[in-house]
């Protein structure tokens, strides 16, 4: 089933959601993507790491619309090799709407001025560094695409292709992918890899709070290693809803 463009943006927003969901619980990442661009018009931005499988969903949205605003958090504690990476993938997929959030100074200044609150308190410095950048910057488009798998993490493995939060909208195209899927994927499309991916590194986030993966291990165990903290709080807090910290 196709969603019909037309009838759709007839319908309340979360009516859309809703149709999507019937339609699309099980379509190809591809066919998920065409049909939230085609439901919600210039409403639609990608948050993207630029991390270690990130070239997948990104070659299938240059492939639809290399136009399509592309949200990178450059919290200033990012790996050299990830700010070289995002580079390279986006002038060799021709994107041209890469779009860089920076953590604002006064912010830092004010909550993080000696760049060691992620030795004290990680939540509030991913709150500064990363969810607050990306909080303002999502303002114009209610929609969002994410790069997040079931497979990556315990936490994740009930994640649904189209989740609410709150007003918002987030869409998790490769959510049932599994990692031969992207493997796969990146070896026929002859995708360029993340340079620590070769080093042990399977998800990757800021230089201080990122170690690489043993083999057995959550593709994100080697992410805040040692802590109870999973999650960055860009996509949810530990009560189901996006993190704040104050602005």
């Amino acid at each position: 089933m196709r969603l019909d463009c037309a009838s759709a943006l007839e319908a309340h927003p979360l009516d859309r959601v809703e149709a999507l969901r019937l339609a699309y619980g099980d379509a190809t990442p591809e066919a998920v993507l065409e049909a939230t661009l085609c439901a919600f018009p210039d409403q639609v931005a990608m948050v993207s790491s630029f991390g270690a499988e990130a070239a997948v969903l990104l070659k299938m949205i240059a492939d639809l619309d290399r136009d399509l605003p592309v949200l990178m958090i450059d919290s200033a504690m990012l790996f050299e090799e990830t700010l070289e990476y995002q580079r390279t993938l986006a002038a060799h997929l021709g994107l041209r709407n890469v779009r860089i959030l920076r953590p604002n100074p006064a912010d830092l200044a004010r909550i993080d001025p000696d760049d060691t609150l992620h030795q004290r308190d990680p939540d509030t410095c991913c709150g500064v560094r990363k969810v607050l950048p990306l909080d303002r910057a999502l303002r114009p488009w209610p929609v969002s695409i994410s790069g997040r798998k079931r497979f990556q993490a315990s936490s994740r493995a009930a994640l649904e292709i189209f989740e609410r939060e709150g007003e918002r909208l987030k869409v998790n195209p490769l959510a049932h992918w599994g990692a031969q899927d992207l493997r796969a994927y990146m070896d026929v499309h002859e995708l360029p890899r993340h340079p620590l991916v070769a080093k042990g590194f399977r998800s990757i986030g800021c230089q201080p709070c990122t170690t690489p993966v043993k083999e057995g291990e959550d593709d994100r165990a080697g992410r805040w290693r040692g802590t109870e903290k999973i999650e960055c709080g860009i996509h949810f807090g530990a009560d189901g809803r996006i993190l704040r910290v104050a602005s």
